[in-house]
């Protein structure tokens, strides 16, 4: 029996083009099974634990499983590394080379590649062959890397969707996985959004209204039906609420007016895993791509009231009627809405904050109540002009209109009652586990 008795961790490394390409033979379960039949017959090596990178790319080397496991080398806990083969440890010719060449070493580490027949105890690290297999791992990688954007740059000159996960108010077709069709109630939701948003209520009043009335943000609504959705960073925050910046974000989403823009990230390369922001000019835009869930009327009036400046008042729920809409005639700049008191009574009026000192030619003040006054006469003189006052309201389908909201109420009712009736039958379940012991009353 060997003087020495390692003490070895069994790394399995599986990415989602080994998957695709690599067959069954890559699979962690055949790389699991292959070290365990090769430590059958090492009995000088003790399999002490098993570190997992399932879906993570060779290239890079801040894998989760990988990092643990370097933390447990330098804690002295391991000092053997069984992978199937050399591919698994990465492969990126540098990084591989420089954990077996340097690092491995430093730390009294003995590494196994099973089907490659190496093993740092018998062979070198520095072997021409070892080298000569690293490099075509990275040419592996970096040709895996052209064939898939190249498949995706296709898939979306063609109109396909090819997110991972749907856009919150669609989900994606049974029968084609890279089509959007219309999930009826997020869409229902986000219609709202559009029309509250139309109304003049802000986005922050938007989102308070959805989470007092029991709505789920998009994340939790996805987790509540099992649906995919991101995960990491914000995403994995629990009970994430509506809040105005999510509200914002569907506001200016196209998607939503049937039109898919896609590609508007990259990396620099296949080695950089971090996105960063492309030119508009290499945007994949697709026109009808899918069914639209706002009108593009209705989307790009949107986008026209988002550049207006309509925030409430201070402690105010409503926005002032001129907000972002009067323009200076002497500069072009936005005038602003001030208050003068005078003997117990407010009197509202609109003037330009650029003032002469900064090259505007007016100092006009103009009355709200002239303006309001001004614009209804307009109103008036352009709807008569059109057609009649009485033949417009007869022409409304109040009936209609009710309706609709009346089934729009319901069903937000039947999504809470599910919501409720699933966290009674949690509570029960708490209630019994109490019963008999297995939780305390505190917990």
């Amino acid at each position: 029996m060997p003087d020495q008795q390692y003490k070895a961790v069994k790394y399995i490394r599986l990415s989602y083009s080994d998957g695709n390409d690599g067959g069954e033979s890559n699979s962690v379960a055949n790389q699991r099974k292959l070290i365990d039949n090769f430590l059958e017959n090492h009995p000088e090596i003790e399999p002490i634990m098993e570190k997992v990178d399932d879906g993570w790319s060779g290239v890079i080397f801040d894998r989760p499983a990988f990092t643990e496991m370097m933390d447990e080398i330098k804690k002295g806990n391991i000092n053997c590394v069984i992978v199937k083969d050399l591919s698994r440890l990465g492969r990126e010719y540098i990084e591989t080379g420089r954990h077996l060449r340097r690092i491995f070493p430093a730390y009294g580490v003995r590494f196994i590649a099973i089907t490659d027949n190496l093993d740092t105890l018998k062979d070198s690290s520095d072997d021409l062959v070892v080298s000569v297999k690293s490099i075509i791992n990275e040419a592996y990688s970096r040709d895996i890397s052209v064939k898939t954007r190249g498949a995706l740059n296709v898939k979306r000159a063609n109109g396909d969707y090819v997110g991972a996960c749907a856009v919150y108010g669609y989900r994606k077709a049974d029968d084609n996985r890279n089509r959007l069709v219309i999930d009826e109630y997020p869409a229902g939701v986000v219609r709202d959004i559009f029309r509250m948003r139309l109304e003049g209520v802000s986005a922050a009043k938007i989102a308070e209204t959805l989470n007092n009335t029991g709505v789920l943000s998009p994340i939790e609504y996805k987790r509540d039906r099992g649906l995919p959705h991101p995960t990491g960073g914000f995403a994995d925050k629990a009970g994430a609420k509506w809040s105005a910046t999510t509200v914002i974000r569907i506001l200016n989403d196209e998607t939503y007016a049937g039109t898919l823009l896609q590609g508007r990230q990259g990396t620099v390369n296949y080695k950089i895993k971090d996105l960063i922001d492309l030119p508009e000019n290499e945007w994949a835009r697709t026109e009808d791509a899918h069914e639209a869930i706002i009108h593009p009327r209705d989307f790009d009036l949107a986008q026209r009231v988002m550049k207006l400046d309509t925030r409430t008042a201070p402690g105010g729920d409503k926005v002032y009627m001129f907000s972002g809409i009067l323009i200076c005639g002497g500069c072009g700049g936005r005038m602003t809405r001030k208050t003068d008191r005078k003997n117990g009574k407010s009197y509202y009026y609109y003037y330009c904050p650029a003032g002469k000192k900064n090259g505007c030619g007016s100092s006009y003040r103009i009355k709200e109540e002239d303006l309001v006054s001004c614009v209804l006469e307009s109103v008036k003189s352009h709807i008569s002009s059109v057609v009649s006052l009485d033949s417009i309201l007869r022409s409304v389908g109040c009936e209609a209109a009710g309706g609709k909201l009346a089934r729009q109420y319901e069903t937000q009712i039947a999504e809470n009652e599910r919501q409720l009736e699933q966290i009674g039958d949690f509570k029960s379940t708490l209630y019994e586990n109490m019963i008999t012991g297995i939780i305390s009353k505190d917990d």
